[in-house]
């Protein structure tokens, strides 16, 4: 009896121990096939949005700038024709495209091509390009650093045109849509040391106007006696003359 009691107890041991490996080993096999299944989520992208160029109002129909001249161009095929358009063209083409027409809205004659009007027309048509390209990665410094110096250059030729050429500089405002702002009036904070420094720097300004004077004087009486001699001289010269 007690043998078989034993022997009862060492099945069930045995049983126990089979049903918990099993269980152990469905929760690694669970766990194997549901890790890698993890990985199949991807994370929201933010969607790209649509930023307006100022190359779109340039129609797809239009020749490029080297083809737009040739006699030829009307008489080849259809394919050709889409080829040498601006539908098939880079933005360095197009670039090249709007940058004529801006300027030629604002050069003085046909073959005026480096006046102020046209540089500041050329450097438009770069900034617009450089603050489109920075609306989609704004982390491109060096670009930024390159629109940065084309824009205070193009304000210094506007402040030349608007102090020498008024009229001029009113066309190119208006014909390149650029709105000009005035600079800010020089202005600095008042501090206690800069007002302690002014007040400092002008006692010793009219310290040294005091020491300097009886030299000052000195001078004016010599140039006011040889004033003096060169008149009497003159006048004695016209009455000998005379």
């Amino acid at each position: 009896m007690r043998a078989m009691l034993a022997l009862g107890r060492g099945l069930a041991g045995a049983a126990s121990a089979v049903v918990g490996g099993g269980h152990r080993g469905a929760g690694a096999v669970c766990s194997a096939f549901i890790q890698p299944a993890r990985c199949y989520a991807r994370p929201a992208r933010k969607k790209i949005r649509d930023i307006p160029s100022h190359l779109d109002d340039l129609p797809p129909t239009m020749m490029k700038k080297e083809y737009v001249n040739v006699p030829i161009i009307n008489s080849v095929d259809d394919v050709v024709k889409r080829l040498l358009s601006l539908e098939m063209a880079s933005q360095k083409e197009k670039m090249k495209i709007k940058t004529q027409q801006l300027v030629e809205k604002v050069r003085r004659s046909p073959d005026d091509n480096g006046s102020f009007e046209v540089q500041t027309a050329i450097l438009t048509a770069k900034i617009r390009t450089y603050e489109e390209h920075l609306q989609r990665h704004p982390k491109d410094k060096s670009n930024r650093r390159l629109m940065l110096m084309a824009v205070d250059r193009r304000k210094k030729l506007l402040t030349y045109l608007r102090r020498v050429r008024y009229d001029a500089f009113e066309n190119t405002c208006k014909q390149l849509n650029i709105q000009y702002a005035l600079p800010p009036a020089y202005s600095r904070r008042v501090t206690k040391r800069w007002v302690v420094k002014k007040a400092f720097c002008i006692k010793v300004f009219q310290e040294v106007r005091k020491l300097k004077a009886p030299e000052r004087l000195k001078k004016r009486r010599e140039w006011q006696a040889k004033a003096r001699a060169a008149k009497e001289k003159q006048v004695q010269s016209e009455g000998t003359a005379v």
